[in-house]
Protein backbone atom coordinates (compact mmCIF):
# COMPACT_ATOMS: atom_id res chain seq x y z
CA UNK A 1 0.00 0.00 0.00
CA UNK A 2 1.60 3.58 -1.22
CA UNK A 3 2.15 6.26 1.61
CA UNK A 4 2.31 3.90 4.53
CA UNK A 5 5.58 4.38 6.06
CA UNK A 6 6.82 4.99 9.34
CA UNK A 7 6.39 8.23 11.30
CA UNK A 8 8.51 11.42 11.74
CA UNK A 9 9.36 12.47 14.59
CA UNK A 10 8.68 15.77 16.58
CA UNK A 11 6.68 18.63 15.56
CA UNK A 12 7.45 21.25 12.89
CA UNK A 13 7.47 25.07 13.37
CA UNK A 14 4.63 27.24 11.82
CA UNK A 15 3.69 30.33 11.42
CA UNK A 16 6.68 31.92 13.99
CA UNK A 17 5.51 35.20 13.53
CA UNK A 18 1.41 34.67 13.59
CA UNK A 19 1.89 32.35 16.66
CA UNK A 20 4.02 34.60 18.87
CA UNK A 21 2.14 37.61 17.59
CA UNK A 22 -0.98 36.04 18.89
CA UNK A 23 0.09 34.73 22.12
CA UNK A 24 0.49 30.96 20.69
CA UNK A 25 1.95 28.21 22.93
CA UNK A 26 4.01 25.72 20.64
CA UNK A 27 3.48 22.38 21.89
CA UNK A 28 6.38 20.90 22.96
CA UNK A 29 7.73 17.54 20.77
CA UNK A 30 6.61 14.62 21.12
CA UNK A 31 8.01 11.38 19.28
CA UNK A 32 5.73 10.09 17.20
CA UNK A 33 6.30 6.17 17.41
CA UNK A 34 4.27 4.19 14.62
CA UNK A 35 4.17 0.70 14.41
CA UNK A 36 2.29 -1.70 12.35
CA UNK A 37 0.34 -4.76 13.43
CA UNK A 38 -2.53 -6.92 11.34
CA UNK A 39 -5.67 -7.73 12.94
CA UNK A 40 -7.40 -11.04 12.86
CA UNK A 41 -9.12 -9.33 10.05
CA UNK A 42 -5.95 -8.05 8.03
CA UNK A 43 -6.77 -4.77 8.23
CA UNK A 44 -3.32 -2.86 9.17
CA UNK A 45 -3.20 -1.51 12.66
CA UNK A 46 -0.64 2.07 13.38
CA UNK A 47 -0.49 2.85 16.79
CA UNK A 48 0.55 6.65 17.52
CA UNK A 49 1.96 8.54 20.84
CA UNK A 50 0.64 11.75 20.98
CA UNK A 51 0.41 14.68 23.75
CA UNK A 52 -3.09 14.14 24.85
CA UNK A 53 -4.07 11.09 23.47
CA UNK A 54 -2.66 7.82 22.02
CA UNK A 55 -4.16 6.01 19.17
CA UNK A 56 -4.51 3.27 16.50
CA UNK A 57 -5.08 4.49 12.74
CA UNK A 58 -7.00 1.90 11.61
CA UNK A 59 -7.21 1.40 7.63
CA UNK A 60 -11.26 0.81 7.24
CA UNK A 61 -10.64 0.43 3.05
CA UNK A 62 -8.34 1.09 0.39
CA UNK A 63 -7.79 0.90 -3.41
CA UNK A 64 -9.54 4.30 -3.34
CA UNK A 65 -8.20 6.56 -6.49
CA UNK A 66 -7.33 9.70 -5.34
CA UNK A 67 -10.55 10.23 -2.73
CA UNK A 68 -11.66 13.69 -2.08
CA UNK A 69 -14.44 13.40 0.95
CA UNK A 70 -16.41 11.33 2.65
CA UNK A 71 -19.97 11.88 4.25
CA UNK A 72 -21.70 9.17 7.13
CA UNK A 73 -24.63 7.57 6.88
CA UNK A 74 -27.24 6.64 8.98
CA UNK A 75 -26.98 2.94 8.57
CA UNK A 76 -23.14 3.24 8.99
CA UNK A 77 -21.91 2.97 5.27
CA UNK A 78 -20.31 5.87 4.44
CA UNK A 79 -20.11 7.85 1.28
CA UNK A 80 -16.67 8.45 -0.65
CA UNK A 81 -15.77 10.56 -3.27
CA UNK A 82 -13.06 9.93 -6.09
CA UNK A 83 -11.73 12.82 -7.55
CA UNK A 84 -12.09 10.96 -10.87
CA UNK A 85 -16.37 11.18 -11.09
CA UNK A 86 -17.14 8.18 -8.65
CA UNK A 87 -18.61 7.76 -5.90
CA UNK A 88 -18.12 4.69 -3.83
CA UNK A 89 -19.56 2.81 -0.46
CA UNK A 90 -17.64 1.71 2.10
CA UNK A 91 -19.31 -0.88 4.47
CA UNK A 92 -17.51 -2.03 7.95
CA UNK A 93 -16.49 -4.89 5.35
CA UNK A 94 -14.70 -2.68 3.27
CA UNK A 95 -14.86 -1.16 -0.29
CA UNK A 96 -18.13 -1.95 -2.44
CA UNK A 97 -16.94 -2.72 -5.55
CA UNK A 98 -19.09 -1.13 -7.88
CA UNK A 99 -19.66 2.49 -7.73
CA UNK A 100 -22.56 4.57 -7.42
CA UNK A 101 -24.65 5.27 -10.30
CA UNK A 102 -26.53 8.30 -11.64
CA UNK A 103 -24.01 10.92 -11.35
CA UNK A 104 -24.21 14.24 -13.33
CA UNK A 105 -21.27 14.50 -15.68
CA UNK A 106 -18.53 15.25 -13.79
CA UNK A 107 -15.34 16.46 -15.70
CA UNK A 108 -11.60 15.16 -14.35
CA UNK A 109 -10.02 19.12 -15.07
CA UNK A 110 -6.59 19.35 -13.21
CA UNK A 111 -7.10 19.94 -9.59
CA UNK A 112 -11.41 19.51 -10.53
CA UNK A 113 -13.61 16.55 -10.11
CA UNK A 114 -16.23 15.14 -8.37
CA UNK A 115 -14.94 17.32 -4.71
CA UNK A 116 -17.26 17.27 -1.64
CA UNK A 117 -20.14 15.98 0.00
CA UNK A 118 -22.86 16.62 2.78
CA UNK A 119 -25.68 15.04 3.98
CA UNK A 120 -28.64 17.46 4.48
CA UNK A 121 -29.09 18.73 8.08
CA UNK A 122 -32.43 16.83 8.26
CA UNK A 123 -30.86 14.22 6.07
CA UNK A 124 -33.32 11.31 8.15
CA UNK A 125 -36.33 12.69 7.17
CA UNK A 126 -35.73 14.29 3.35
CA UNK A 127 -32.77 12.03 2.20
CA UNK A 128 -30.88 14.83 0.23
CA UNK A 129 -27.18 14.70 0.04
CA UNK A 130 -25.05 17.50 -1.88
CA UNK A 131 -22.07 16.83 -3.59
CA UNK A 132 -19.74 19.48 -5.86
CA UNK A 133 -17.55 18.88 -8.81
CA UNK A 134 -16.42 20.48 -11.57
CA UNK A 135 -18.30 21.09 -14.98
CA UNK A 136 -18.08 22.12 -18.38
CA UNK A 137 -19.82 24.82 -19.53
CA UNK A 138 -19.41 26.86 -22.98
CA UNK A 139 -16.84 29.28 -20.89
CA UNK A 140 -14.85 26.76 -19.52
CA UNK A 141 -15.01 24.11 -16.64
CA UNK A 142 -16.49 25.72 -12.95
CA UNK A 143 -17.87 24.59 -9.78
CA UNK A 144 -21.05 23.32 -9.58
CA UNK A 145 -23.02 21.94 -6.89
CA UNK A 146 -26.01 19.25 -6.96
CA UNK A 147 -28.39 17.07 -4.25
CA UNK A 148 -29.68 13.92 -4.76
CA UNK A 149 -31.27 10.98 -2.89
CA UNK A 150 -29.85 8.11 -2.90
CA UNK A 151 -32.07 4.50 -3.62
CA UNK A 152 -30.60 1.39 -3.34
CA UNK A 153 -26.75 2.07 -5.06
CA UNK A 154 -28.06 4.71 -7.20
CA UNK A 155 -28.53 8.67 -7.55
CA UNK A 156 -32.32 9.82 -7.89
CA UNK A 157 -33.79 13.56 -7.92
CA UNK A 158 -30.38 14.84 -9.20
CA UNK A 159 -31.30 18.99 -8.81
CA UNK A 160 -28.34 20.99 -9.41
CA UNK A 161 -28.62 23.77 -7.43
CA UNK A 162 -25.67 26.04 -7.99
CA UNK A 163 -23.05 26.86 -11.00
CA UNK A 164 -20.58 29.07 -10.36
CA UNK A 165 -20.27 31.98 -13.03
CA UNK A 166 -17.98 32.27 -14.98
CA UNK A 167 -16.50 29.68 -15.08
CA UNK A 168 -12.57 29.24 -16.18
CA UNK A 169 -10.11 27.38 -18.69
CA UNK A 170 -8.09 26.95 -15.70
CA UNK A 171 -7.54 23.21 -13.86
CA UNK A 172 -6.50 24.78 -10.71
CA UNK A 173 -8.42 26.48 -7.87
CA UNK A 174 -11.59 24.44 -7.91
CA UNK A 175 -12.11 25.09 -4.21
CA UNK A 176 -14.45 23.27 -2.60
CA UNK A 177 -15.88 22.54 0.80
CA UNK A 178 -19.89 22.57 1.55
CA UNK A 179 -21.43 23.11 5.04
CA UNK A 180 -24.48 23.62 6.90
CA UNK A 181 -25.07 25.66 9.73
CA UNK A 182 -27.17 25.41 12.70
CA UNK A 183 -30.09 27.99 10.81
CA UNK A 184 -29.88 25.54 7.87
CA UNK A 185 -27.66 27.55 5.86
CA UNK A 186 -25.60 25.94 3.23
CA UNK A 187 -22.02 27.56 2.16
CA UNK A 188 -19.97 26.70 -1.18
CA UNK A 189 -16.35 27.44 -1.11
CA UNK A 190 -14.42 28.30 -4.24
CA UNK A 191 -11.38 29.01 -5.22
CA UNK A 192 -9.63 32.21 -7.59
CA UNK A 193 -9.11 29.05 -10.23
CA UNK A 194 -5.55 30.22 -10.86
CA UNK A 195 -6.27 33.61 -12.12
CA UNK A 196 -6.08 35.74 -8.89
CA UNK A 197 -7.68 38.74 -9.50
CA UNK A 198 -10.69 37.44 -9.99
CA UNK A 199 -11.32 36.76 -6.21
CA UNK A 200 -12.01 40.84 -5.66
CA UNK A 201 -14.31 41.12 -8.60
CA UNK A 202 -17.52 41.62 -7.42
CA UNK A 203 -19.43 40.59 -10.19
CA UNK A 204 -17.50 37.18 -10.02
CA UNK A 205 -18.08 34.05 -7.59
CA UNK A 206 -14.53 33.09 -7.87
CA UNK A 207 -12.26 33.44 -4.61
CA UNK A 208 -15.37 33.60 -2.51
CA UNK A 209 -17.76 31.59 0.11
CA UNK A 210 -21.42 31.76 -1.61
CA UNK A 211 -24.11 31.44 1.25
CA UNK A 212 -27.46 29.86 0.07
CA UNK A 213 -30.55 27.92 0.84
CA UNK A 214 -30.61 24.31 1.14
CA UNK A 215 -32.58 24.75 -2.62
CA UNK A 216 -29.89 26.70 -4.09
CA UNK A 217 -32.29 30.00 -3.27
CA UNK A 218 -30.37 33.41 -2.38
CA UNK A 219 -30.98 34.80 1.46
CA UNK A 220 -32.61 37.79 1.18
CA UNK A 221 -30.04 39.12 4.36
CA UNK A 222 -26.97 37.97 1.95
CA UNK A 223 -24.23 41.08 2.54
CA UNK A 224 -24.63 42.02 -1.10
CA UNK A 225 -27.62 41.36 -1.72
CA UNK A 226 -29.46 44.35 -4.18
CA UNK A 227 -26.00 46.35 -4.80
CA UNK A 228 -25.35 46.97 -8.45
CA UNK A 229 -22.87 44.52 -9.91
CA UNK A 230 -22.29 42.14 -6.89
CA UNK A 231 -23.22 38.53 -7.36
CA UNK A 232 -25.82 37.78 -4.37
CA UNK A 233 -24.49 34.63 -3.83
CA UNK A 234 -21.23 36.17 -2.78
CA UNK A 235 -20.74 35.98 1.47
CA UNK A 236 -17.20 36.87 1.74
CA UNK A 237 -14.55 37.55 -1.26
CA UNK A 238 -10.63 37.96 -1.43
CA UNK A 239 -10.19 34.33 -0.75
CA UNK A 240 -7.58 32.02 -2.82
CA UNK A 241 -8.13 28.63 -2.51
CA UNK A 242 -10.48 27.02 0.12
CA UNK A 243 -10.38 23.77 0.79
CA UNK A 244 -11.28 23.18 4.35
CA UNK A 245 -14.60 24.44 6.20
CA UNK A 246 -16.00 23.91 9.32
CA UNK A 247 -19.06 24.87 12.33
CA UNK A 248 -17.39 25.53 15.60
CA UNK A 249 -19.73 23.22 17.76
CA UNK A 250 -20.11 25.24 20.69
CA UNK A 251 -20.44 28.77 18.91
CA UNK A 252 -21.74 27.94 15.98
CA UNK A 253 -19.07 30.13 13.83
CA UNK A 254 -18.06 29.01 10.90
CA UNK A 255 -14.47 28.53 9.91
CA UNK A 256 -12.52 28.09 6.92
CA UNK A 257 -8.56 27.22 5.81
CA UNK A 258 -6.89 27.98 2.18
CA UNK A 259 -3.90 27.47 0.45
CA UNK A 260 -1.30 30.64 0.51
CA UNK A 261 0.94 30.19 -2.44
CA UNK A 262 4.55 29.70 -1.53
CA UNK A 263 3.50 29.98 1.84
CA UNK A 264 0.85 31.84 3.63
CA UNK A 265 -1.85 29.12 4.18
CA UNK A 266 -4.79 30.35 6.08
CA UNK A 267 -6.77 29.94 8.81
CA UNK A 268 -10.36 32.23 8.94
CA UNK A 269 -12.89 32.72 10.91
CA UNK A 270 -16.02 33.54 8.28
CA UNK A 271 -17.88 37.32 8.87
CA UNK A 272 -20.92 38.23 6.38
CA UNK A 273 -19.70 40.73 3.84
CA UNK A 274 -15.54 40.55 4.90
CA UNK A 275 -12.75 40.57 2.46
CA UNK A 276 -9.92 38.45 3.21
CA UNK A 277 -7.54 40.45 1.03
CA UNK A 278 -6.42 37.39 -1.55
CA UNK A 279 -4.31 38.93 -3.66
CA UNK A 280 -3.94 42.24 -2.52
CA UNK A 281 -1.89 41.35 1.07
CA UNK A 282 -0.67 38.00 1.92
CA UNK A 283 1.89 36.07 3.68
CA UNK A 284 3.19 33.70 0.81
CA UNK A 285 5.32 35.26 -2.01
CA UNK A 286 5.45 34.25 -5.98
CA UNK A 287 6.47 30.83 -6.67
CA UNK A 288 10.13 30.02 -7.74
CA UNK A 289 11.09 33.62 -7.41
CA UNK A 290 10.22 34.66 -4.29
CA UNK A 291 8.70 38.00 -4.74
CA UNK A 292 6.49 40.03 -2.96
CA UNK A 293 2.62 39.50 -3.90
CA UNK A 294 0.20 42.72 -3.92
CA UNK A 295 0.57 45.22 -1.64
CA UNK A 296 2.06 43.28 1.22
CA UNK A 297 0.85 41.71 4.62
CA UNK A 298 -2.00 44.26 5.90
CA UNK A 299 -3.90 46.89 4.50
CA UNK A 300 -7.35 48.77 5.97
CA UNK A 301 -10.42 46.57 5.33
CA UNK A 302 -9.23 43.52 4.61
CA UNK A 303 -9.20 41.13 7.24
CA UNK A 304 -6.01 39.05 8.93
CA UNK A 305 -5.79 35.97 9.04
CA UNK A 306 -6.38 33.94 12.60
CA UNK A 307 -3.19 31.55 11.96
CA UNK A 308 -0.97 31.34 9.55
CA UNK A 309 1.45 28.87 8.19
CA UNK A 310 4.67 29.74 6.58
CA UNK A 311 6.03 27.32 5.12
CA UNK A 312 3.14 25.94 3.46
CA UNK A 313 1.54 22.70 4.65
CA UNK A 314 -1.27 22.88 1.87
CA UNK A 315 -3.93 22.18 4.69
CA UNK A 316 -6.98 20.29 3.01
CA UNK A 317 -10.15 19.01 4.83
CA UNK A 318 -11.06 20.11 8.27
CA UNK A 319 -13.55 18.93 11.44
CA UNK A 320 -13.43 20.28 14.76
CA UNK A 321 -13.84 16.94 16.77
CA UNK A 322 -17.00 17.08 18.88
CA UNK A 323 -17.02 13.16 19.87
CA UNK A 324 -16.49 11.40 23.08
CA UNK A 325 -14.20 8.80 22.79
CA UNK A 326 -11.14 11.14 22.75
CA UNK A 327 -12.47 13.97 25.55
CA UNK A 328 -9.27 15.67 25.88
CA UNK A 329 -9.51 16.40 21.88
CA UNK A 330 -13.17 17.66 22.33
CA UNK A 331 -13.68 21.03 20.70
CA UNK A 332 -10.18 20.70 18.99
CA UNK A 333 -9.61 21.38 15.19
CA UNK A 334 -7.90 18.86 12.88
CA UNK A 335 -6.44 19.76 9.58
CA UNK A 336 -5.24 17.83 6.77
CA UNK A 337 -2.29 18.79 5.26
CA UNK A 338 -1.13 17.56 1.94
CA UNK A 339 2.91 18.95 1.61
CA UNK A 340 3.00 18.26 5.13
CA UNK A 341 1.53 14.96 4.73
CA UNK A 342 0.36 14.92 8.29
CA UNK A 343 -2.77 15.88 11.01
CA UNK A 344 -2.56 19.38 12.12
CA UNK A 345 -4.58 19.69 15.94
CA UNK A 346 -5.40 22.89 16.91
CA UNK A 347 -6.60 24.36 20.23
CA UNK A 348 -8.48 27.29 19.71
CA UNK A 349 -9.07 30.20 22.61
CA UNK A 350 -11.46 32.32 21.11
CA UNK A 351 -10.63 33.89 17.81
CA UNK A 352 -6.81 32.54 18.20
CA UNK A 353 -4.90 29.88 18.25
CA UNK A 354 -3.65 28.68 21.35
CA UNK A 355 -1.29 25.47 20.65
CA UNK A 356 -0.55 23.33 17.51
CA UNK A 357 0.33 19.77 17.43
CA UNK A 358 1.47 17.71 14.32
CA UNK A 359 0.28 14.49 14.02
CA UNK A 360 0.60 11.47 11.69
CA UNK A 361 4.03 13.07 9.95
CA UNK A 362 5.12 11.12 6.96
CA UNK A 363 2.73 8.22 8.11
CA UNK A 364 -0.27 7.82 5.99
CA UNK A 365 0.45 10.29 2.92
CA UNK A 366 -1.22 13.42 1.27
CA UNK A 367 -4.46 13.76 3.76
CA UNK A 368 -7.24 15.18 1.66
CA UNK A 369 -10.38 15.05 4.21
CA UNK A 370 -10.82 15.04 8.07
CA UNK A 371 -14.34 14.09 9.56
CA UNK A 372 -15.43 13.72 13.30
CA UNK A 373 -17.87 10.85 12.44
CA UNK A 374 -21.17 10.27 14.58
CA UNK A 375 -19.31 6.98 16.04
CA UNK A 376 -17.18 9.48 17.59
CA UNK A 377 -14.16 8.48 16.11
CA UNK A 378 -11.88 10.53 13.53
CA UNK A 379 -11.40 9.36 9.92
CA UNK A 380 -9.23 10.63 7.40
CA UNK A 381 -8.90 10.24 3.83
CA UNK A 382 -5.56 9.82 1.72
CA UNK A 383 -4.77 11.80 -1.95
CA UNK A 384 -3.56 9.09 -3.78
CA UNK A 385 -4.00 7.00 -6.46
CA UNK A 386 -4.30 3.94 -3.84
CA UNK A 387 -6.00 6.29 -1.50
CA UNK A 388 -7.22 4.80 1.62
CA UNK A 389 -10.37 5.93 4.16
CA UNK A 390 -8.25 5.35 8.00
CA UNK A 391 -9.88 5.50 11.32
CA UNK A 392 -8.42 7.04 14.37
CA UNK A 393 -9.42 4.90 17.73
CA UNK A 394 -8.35 5.39 21.43
CA UNK A 395 -5.92 3.20 23.24
CA UNK A 396 -7.57 1.67 26.08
Amino acid sequence: MRGLGRAAGGFARTGGAALLSRGAISLSAVALAATVAASAAGAQVYEQRSQEHDFRVRIVAQGLEHPWAAAFLPDGRILVTERRGTLRIVREGGLEPQPVAGLPPVVEHGQGGLMDIVLHPAYASNGWIYFSYSARGPDGTGTEVARARLVDRRLEDVQVIFRQSPRGRTGRHFGSRLVFDRAGYFYVTLGDRGEMERAQRPDDHAGSVIRLHDDGRVPADNPFVGRAGWKPEKYTLGHRNIQGAAIEPVTGRLWVHEHGPQGGDELNLVRAGANYGWPVITYGVNYVTGTRIGEGTHKAGMEQPVHYWVPSIAPSGMAFYDGDRFPRWKGDLFIGALRGRMLVRLRLAGARVAAEERLLVGTLGRIRDVRSAPDGHLYLLTDEADGVLARLEPLR
